[in-house]
């Protein structure tokens, strides 16, 4: 049979003579971001919707403040990274009402890769000074990141739950509708409580003193109970980073700002320092304290 030498990376060889009942179909093959055959076009713009992402920064100040542009754009990674992070919470959830501590626990990874990226964006928005801010801020009331959905939705899904947001945060009937249903679902911790039980280590919800006993159990003896232990690391690392992100971002604001108001009419930097002691896991840090 006669051989043909061809690059590997072209296109497969079709017979297409006329007629010939044994010639192979056209087949769709990827090659570098392009798909041939019915989905001829496909590029790495149009399947990331590239043109319509980049469109999306819209400056409020007239004439142009150069750093508008730089608040938008790190902003929506923001609520891009957050809208990952909901994903994967409730994969990690779910992971662990289904037994299956190990997958949870490789995304609770994933969760803190993303978290220490959020922190180190916070020093690209340092990049732009106090004056700099000033110069298109007032445009931005009454907006505020306080009003930040996916947000908060991060933070009910951790088990931070308070009804009294939905006054001040959708903009729509289904972003009330989302955060009206987290506030209904069970949060990680709800699932991390029920993974435990069902290993033998009880966390009854009505009874603090048996879920403290349980938990010493866990810790003290790690080689009967590594699965439980790997994952309270895991969650206890996704508290302590957002903690950071919270702290980051206050010295961040603080910096920017002082003292003034937030632009959605909060009271700023004072309201952000009187987050800082909230905990998802306020158990797994007690624990600490009675090993």
């Amino acid at each position: 049979m006669a051989t043909t030498d061809r690059d590997p990376g072209s296109e497969p060889m079709v017979d297409e003579r006329a007629g010939d009942e044994f010639a192979e179909p056209a087949r769709r093959v990827r090659r570098m971001g392009r798909v041939s055959g019915e989905d001829e076009g496909l590029s790495y713009g149009s399947y990331l919707k590239v043109p319509e992402l980049i469109g999306l920064q819209h400056l409020l100040s007239d004439p142009p403040a150069h750093d508008e542009l730089l608040f938008i754009v790190v902003h929506q990674a923001y609520e891009l990274w957050f809208r990952e992070m909901v994903f994967e919470l409730e994969s990690v959830r779910d992971l662990m009402f289904a037994g299956d501590p190990a997958t949870a626990r490789h995304y609770l990874t994933r969760v803190h890769a993303i978290e220490r990226v959020l922190i180190e964006q916070i020093p690209v928005l340092e990049t732009m000074s106090p004056q700099d801010f000033l110069e298109f801020r007032s445009h931005l009331s009454p907006a505020s990141g306080f009003q930040s959905v996916q947000f908060r939705e991060v933070e009910f899904l951790s088990g931070l739950k308070q009804r009294g947001f939905l006054s001040n945060l959708p903009d729509t009937d289904e972003e009330r509708a989302r955060l009206e249903r987290r506030l209904e679902e069970p949060t990680l911790w709800d699932a991390f409580c029920d993974y435990l039980s069902a290993s033998r280590l009880p966390m009854p919800g009505d009874d603090p003193e048996r879920r403290a006993a349980s938990l010493l159990e866990m810790a003290r003896d790690r080689g009967q109970h590594a699965g439980p232990w790997d994952l309270s690391e895991g969650l206890l690392t996704h508290d302590e980073l957002f903690s950071l992100w919270r702290f980051r971002h206050i010295l961040m604001v603080v910096r920017q700002i002082g003292s003034k108001s937030g632009t959605g009419g909060s009271s700023g930097a004072s309201y952000l320092q009187s987050t800082l002691e909230k905990r998802f896991f306020p158990e797994l840090w007690a624990l600490r304290s009675d090993l």
